[in-house]
């Protein structure tokens, strides 16, 4: 039990130095990991604050000076520690076990994490979903069917996003919907939760084998400059990322690129010629930078997932492809009616399925619930799984 307690103290002083160096002002993320690897801990590097230089003899005298104040620093780091423990937040320093090992081989990973949850970092299989803060109806259903097959054919993928408006609420829901672990990376401090109105949806996430990761500390706030930064933790965690719809221009694009520069694999769903929310993905396909995909079983073909035995089930059933529970006739007609042409009036709905509009009405209600259709604005029935 004192071995325990000894142990835990010494986690304790690791991770209170830790977070005094990232707050060590003038220091880049390459910079500071290579010093806290040539030193081997926070605390080495503490203890020879004042004479850093015999450790790394070429230190800067930038780098000599602003060490020389650590001291000054650990107050802070001593608060946040404390709130951290006060409030359900675990502190992950580089050298943890609990550290995301694929974040470990990046050059410029940060040197301490702030999680809330319990999701397992280091799972067998995962993946990052990005994309537009704009989702439009095309992005919202190539997620839905996505993640849905995901989990078919291959369950034990955790999912990375950034709990941001668009794709990414839509991917750690959709996640939660169906039973994959999610966790979102956020570019503020674990005080608070932006945008607020995903808070419910955070707090279920890391009730759930998900949570959410940051680098700030508390009371950070979301400026402009930590999403960018934050865009590295979202692929550097990541097996892979799949972007689903984007502009020219985006966040999205830039977690692919930061992406490819860790030397993982990006994929990009296709969109329509012209369609504003889908120029960069289609770009991005034409250039190279993604590789094109149409389901989630050319995606886990292309990540060579499909040795798990639960793929060659749902090969068999077509599962891929069939995507809709058992339905009644008259909800078949619905359906088939909309595969021919979507996002029907319910007049048109029920001229081309030959059915009356009151059945017509009570069928809609049903297929909603099952999570197939899906009302419009102007009173048009989308089809969500064609």
């Amino acid at each position: 039990k004192q071995q325990e307690q000894k142990q835990t103290e010494t986690m304790k002083q690791e991770h209170l130095y830790a977070i005094a160096l990232t707050r060590t002002t003038g220091f880049n993320l390459p910079a500071l990991l290579e010093l806290y690897q040539k030193a081997g801990s926070a605390t080495a590097v503490y203890e020879h604050r004042n004479n850093i230089r015999d450790i790394l003899p070429d230190a800067s005298q930038h780098l000599v000076e602003g060490l020389k104040n650590l001291n000054d620093i650990l107050p802070f780091a001593e608060r946040e520690l404390q709130y951290d423990e006060q409030h359900g937040i675990e502190v992950l320093c580089f050298n943890d076990d609990n550290y995301p090992q694929r974040m470990r081989e990046c050059a410029d990973a940060p040197l301490v994490l702030y999680k809330r949850g319990t999701a397992n970092l280091n799972k067998q299989r995962t993946l990052s979903i990005v994309g537009t803060r704009n989702c439009t109806p095309y992005g919202r259903d190539l997620i839905r069917v996505f993640i849905r097959e995901l989990k078919s054919i291959c369950p034990d993928v955790l999912v990375f996003s950034g709990l941001a408006y668009g794709v990414d609420i839509c991917a750690h829901r959709e996640s939660l919907a169906n039973g994959l672990d999610t966790v979102g990376v956020v570019a503020h401090g674990l005080d608070t939760i932006y945008p607020r109105m995903h808070t419910e949806t955070a707090k279920e996430m890391s009730q759930k084998e998900g949570g959410v990761i940051t680098e700030y500390t508390t009371n950070t706030q979301p400026m402009p400059k930590n999403f960018v930064q934050r865009n590295r933790i979202v692929a550097g965690c990541a097996d892979a990322t799949l972007l689903i719809e984007s502009a020219n221009k985006g966040g999205g694009l830039i977690t692919c690129s930061i992406a490819r520069s860790y030397s993982r694999d990006v994929f990009a769903f296709p969109g329509a010629i012209g369609a504003e929310y889908s120029e960069g993905c289609n770009n991005l396909i034409r250039d190279n930078g993604a590789s094109l995909v149409t389901s989630a079983y050319d995606f886990v073909k292309a990540m060579n997932w499909d040795n798990d035995i639960k793929l060659e089930k749902a090969q068999q059933r077509g599962i891929e492809r069939s995507l809709f529970p058992k339905l009644t006739d008259d909800e078949k007609a619905i359906v088939n009616a909309l595969q021919k042409q979507n996002d029907l009036q319910i007049n048109m709905l029920s001229v081309q399925s030959n059915l009356p509009i009151a059945r017509l009405m009570a069928l809609l209600f049903e297929l909603e619930m099952k999570g197939i259709v899906k009302t419009m604005a102007g009173g048009c029935y989308h089809l969500l799984d064609c």
